[in-house]
């Protein structure tokens, strides 16, 4: 029995309540072996003893080898995160016990439409959760909500998240008036952005989704100093262009210690469906073309197609270079866009449709 044997069987144990494993998470500082005894050195930066309880069972369940005794060993303080989550009471109002950013490096990939929808779909199976734009220049959370009131403020003069569909929902938008330009340097960006943190009372919630703006820029910056994030979430298109700058986001992540939970894919294909009709011409021989590529057809001369709108894999290449799994593939969709303008997420309108049965399962995997 060896070192790295043992590193192989960590692998299959994930962290209580993510689907990553401790192992590429970062947590396994050392594996000792000696004589008789195995010790498993991890280090641990979360505040939470039940789930490290729950981590140290089941270690001490799968890793059993024959004439040697398992011990594991926490660290009493462990450099996971650039915040000590036992000050989250101190950055954050209320009782939060997940907070993940939904990120890219690229606008305009629909990371607000991913995050609008996973937050809908974590409140459908059941979870308290919120959702917090921190686009300070373009928020669309009251246009993706059909929001047009302004939050209340108690008389700590705290700001009252606005309730629809049983989300507890905050944007800047709902406070400036979403047809207002926003011209401010970083200074008061970061301070806003803080503020969202410490003056809003989110009360209990079991996830509070964060829908960051492009890039790497002073809110990405506040959130790695300031709060103690769970993890964060990848969205990109499948083209080149979106991937370099994603590339950026997902290593900026990497640099301030936040676990990356996955890369979603977004307008991953076009599903085209049809059947060719004629009055007067015999189908049996015709044959179809798009693109130059032959498509099959049914025996009622019926279709369907994937149509690759960009290019095909970045979501995958970009998962396996970061060692994190491709949490969904998410195709253009016609309805989602209608849904996004209407104000009424797809996830809410029509939970059976397709593409909101992925962003359930993507939902499902943060809870695993």
């Amino acid at each position: 029995m060896d070192k790295n044997q043992i590193l192989d069987q960590l692998k299959k144990i994930n962290y209580p309540g993510f689907n990553r494993d401790i192992v590429s998470f970062g947590m396994v500082k050392d594996v000792v072996i000696d004589q008789s005894t195995i010790t498993i050195i991890l280090a641990i930066s979360s505040s939470n003893e039940e789930k490290k309880n729950q981590l140290v069972q089941e270690i001490s369940d799968n890793i059993k080898i024959d004439s040697f005794e398992t011990k594991i060993k926490i660290l009493d303080q462990a450099p996971r995160k650039t915040v000590d989550t036992s000050n989250k009471d101190a950055n954050v109002q209320g009782n939060i016990k997940n907070i993940i950013a939904v990120a890219s490096g690229k606008g305009g990939v629909g990371k607000s439409t991913i995050a609008l929808n996973l937050a809908a779909a974590l409140s459908k199976a059941g979870h308290k959760t919120g959702l917090l734009d921190l686009d300070i220049y373009g928020p669309s959370l009251p246009i993706t909500m059909g929001i047009v009131e302004n939050p209340e403020v108690n008389d700590q003069q705290k700001i009252i998240p606005v309730l629809k569909d049983n989300l507890k929902l905050m944007s800047f938008g709902f406070i400036s008036g979403n047809q207002a330009p926003v011209v401010w340097r970083g200074p008061l960006v970061a301070k806003m952005t803080e503020q969202f943190f410490r003056d809003v009372v989110w009360g209990e919630l079991d996830y509070l989704i964060l829908d960051l703006p492009p890039g790497t820029g002073d809110v990405q910056l506040t959130l790695s100093q300031k709060i103690p994030l769970d993890g964060a979430i990848i969205v990109t298109t499948p083209n080149d262009i979106a991937l370099t700058d994603v590339r950026k986001g997902a290593d900026m992540f990497s640099k301030v210690k936040t676990p990356l939970l996955g890369v979603v894919e977004n307008m991953s294909f076009m599903q085209i469906s049809g059947k060719l009709q004629s009055s007067n011409t015999d189908l049996s021989d015709v044959e179809l073309y798009i693109n130059e590529k032959k498509i099959s057809l049914e025996d009622d001369k019926s279709f369907n197609y994937k149509f690759h709108l960009f290019k095909e894999g970045g979501g995958l290449n970009e998962s396996q270079r970061l060692d994190v799994p491709l949490l969904g593939q998410i195709p253009y969709s016609e309805d989602l866009m209608l849904s996004i303008d209407k104000g009424e997420p797809l996830v809410f309108s029509n939970d059976k449709h397709p593409v909101s049965e992925i962003f359930n399962k993507i939902a499902k995997s943060l809870e695993e």
